[in-house]
């Protein structure tokens, strides 16, 4: 059973669909189709029996022996054990074809691992792979941000025991339950319920019942300031004015030293290379610069760029 070649199979359609504009009669149609391919699936997995234990140690051996038909046998007598897996992982979100594909690559991973001498039916071994594959593909698929496979595992958890409390106890169950349940920190149940909480846009109003603030008023967006672009201009320039009493050399090397030039500091190394000079008469050069700038200390403080600027 290969992922492709029935995906494939299941998502072709005809040409000559263009007049189906509407999106809602498009989801409902989505809808009834997913419900055919789930049939057309079902009825075609029922014709491979099921397997006994000594007929798995059978077909295990000729797999491992390069059997071909042996491993398909194998795998395809096991479909039904992943629609069983797969079935309570199905959300709103996931279609249950995909859980279901994402299974069977377990399966096909755990038939070619697995080792009959070890004592252990097939379907207890093939399950963990099963399980494996479904919840990285939710991990990776379903979040926009991804969580780890522990967390991801341990979310769920949570969420079937918050499901399990709220039929037993007849209402919504406390954090504190649900982790007595599990036998956690109720601290590591929040971690877990805020870190699987999706994105909120920006204009979402904050829950406040005296204004209609928004998350974009109150976190505000620094990536483009032209105010402060025009101010660290006039501070720049006005440094660089400062430089002008400074003799040319002077002005080079203190302009090369500290990023005046093309925006990044250069040894006395490479100052000199520029210059034709040796570094330690640029070393000179710039001791001689900086304590003039220091005599003129007041007037350099003028163009002194703010912190928040």
């Amino acid at each position: 059973m290969r992922r492709q070649t029935w995906h494939g199979n299941c998502y072709t359609h005809g040409e000559g669909n263009q007049g189906m504009t509407n999106s809602a009669f498009r989801t409902d149609n989505r809808k009834i189709e997913d419900e055919d391919i789930l049939k057309i699936y079902f009825r075609q997995i029922k014709i491979y029996p099921l397997l006994d234990s000594e007929d798995e140690v059978a077909l295990s051996k000729e797999a491992q022996q390069g059997n071909q038909k042996s491993l398909h046998k194998l795998i395809n007598s096991n479909l039904r054990f992943v629609v069983k897996i797969a079935r309570p992982y199905v959300t709103k979100d996931v279609p249950f074809m995909d859980l279901i594909q994402e299974g069977n690559m377990g399966l096909m991973h755990a038939a070619k691992k697995f080792d009959h001498s070890k004592n252990v039916r097939f379907c207890t071994y093939a399950g963990w792979w099963i399980r494996r594959f479904i919840i990285l593909y939710m991990t990776n698929k379903r979040r926009m941000v991804r969580l780890p496979y522990r967390k991801e595992e341990v979310l769920r958890k949570v969420q079937c025991t918050y499901h399990m409390l709220s039929q037993t106890l007849m209402r919504q169950p406390k954090t504190e339950e649900i982790a007595d349940e599990l036998g956690m920190a109720a601290q590591d149940i929040y971690l877990i319920l805020n870190m699987s909480s999706g994105p909120l846009p920006l204009e979402l109003g904050m829950i406040n019942k005296d204004n209609n603030t928004t998350t974009i008023e109150v976190h505000e967006d620094y990536t483009y300031s032209p105010e402060r672009t025009l101010f660290r201009q006039y501070y720049c320039e006005g440094a660089r004015s400062c430089l002008d009493k400074l003799k040319e050399k002077e002005r080079q090397v203190i302009s090369y030293r500290y990023e005046f030039d093309d925006g990044k500091p250069h040894t006395l190394k490479e100052i000199g290379r520029k210059m034709a000079l040796s570094p330690e008469t640029v070393r000179q050069i710039e001791m001689r610069a900086l304590a003039k700038i220091r005599s003129h200390a007041a007037d350099f403080r003028r163009y002194e760029i703010p912190e928040a600027i």
